[in-house]
């Protein structure tokens, strides 16, 4: 079986073990052996899933503000695990090809392989919650099918993202492309880089 698909079957397992609970609040269950990238993979799908419910209900109407803006930097702490996550798996492919010889007409990829497995993670999610909504007897047909429909085209992204990772991997471990990664130079969580926080610093000391 071709790695993306292994990685699709991993997200699968953490999204369907996520929704036992239901809860952004449960306690993960990671089975995977610790530090494994099969532990790091279900951790980025699981901090997905969080992530997408608190989304969910940040666009609640009629939200209570106090409770919106606690929902708001949890939202905002879940990116940064994500990107956490992301930046560590990318560490994994650089080590596991860091010594392959490019060949001379070798071209960069527009996205580094842990990026292009974090759309397949929120992909799997896209794909379980749409597979929810044509479940729904609650709704009318019409829903149903433009739901049905929705599912024939995030199944087709399915296959070709797999496919497409797989494509990449070989041609970086045959030379054809090389990795280049670039650390994520979050801005707003930062208190030295985010005028907003370094600002009361300032005034603090005036």
């Amino acid at each position: 079986m071709v790695f993306a698909e292994l990685c699709y079957q991993i997200f699968e397992r953490a999204t369907l073990c996520y929704h036992v609970a239901d809860s952004t609040d449960a306690d993960i269950k990671n089975p995977y052996k610790l530090e494994s990238i099969e532990y790091y993979l279900f951790q980025k799908n699981w901090v997905d899933a969080i992530q997408w419910h608190l989304e969910d209900i940040i666009r609640d109407p009629d939200i209570e503000p106090e409770f919106a803006l606690q929902i708001k930097r949890r939202i905002d702490e879940s990116n940064q695990k994500r990107t956490d996550l992301v930046e560590l798996l990318d560490e994994y492919f650089w080590k596991k090809y860091e010594n392959v010889i490019l060949l001379p007409h070798a071209t960069i990829n527009t996205e580094s392989p842990a990026w292009a497995l974090d759309r397949l993670s929120i992909l799997c999610l896209k794909i379980y919650h749409m597979e929810q909504e044509t479940q729904r007897v609650d709704v009318s047909q019409g829903h149903v099918r433009r739901c049905e429909d929705k599912m024939h085209i995030l199944l087709e992204q399915k296959r070709d993202l797999i496919v497409a990772i797989d494509l990449l991997l070989e041609d970086i471990e045959a030379g054809r492309k090389y990795m280049k990664v670039y650390k994520q130079m979050k801005m707003y969580n930062d208190p030295e880089l985010n005028p907003v926080l370094y600002g009361k610093e300032i005034s603090r000391c005036v």
